[in-house]
């Protein structure tokens, strides 16, 4: 039986790129959009911020360069960028499918995915 899970992730339309932040929940989200004195750790998935190379909300997701963030955000730091995203980003949910569990053929390690998932989604798929 194939295991799904909800990838919740926030979409922001630059002007030169597509953006996006993962987020533990939509609920631990909306709860910072209300109040935002909420750690941001306690909400997002990683302090990464990902790319779709104009893709919107969809993949490939690369790890946005500090160029990139600064010449969006005017700023190469992340938390910044973040807040920024956050604030004026889309939310987006979507499935994700057990795949993630697939070993890669080299002994028992597994493949990881192309963008950060929080530690329950992780937890579901033994990753």
């Amino acid at each position: 039986m194939t295991r799904q899970a909800t990838a919740t992730k926030i979409h922001y339309q630059g002007s030169e790129d597509d953006f996006i932040v993962f987020v533990d929940s939509a609920e631990d989200y909306q709860k910072w959009l209300d109040d935002k004195s909420t750690a941001l750790a306690n909400v997002v998935s990683s302090f990464q911020v990902f790319v779709t190379h104009k893709h919107g909300a969809q993949g490939p997701f690369d790890t946005a360069s500090k160029g990139s963030l600064e010449a969006e955000f005017g700023s190469e730091d992340e938390e910044v960028a973040i807040k920024k995203i956050l604030e004026e980003g889309t939310l987006q949910e979507s499935q994700v499918r057990g795949a993630w569990s697939i070993r890669n053929g080299h002994g028992n390690s597994p493949i990881e995915p192309p963008f950060p998932l929080s530690p329950s989604i992780r937890a579901s798929f033994h990753i």
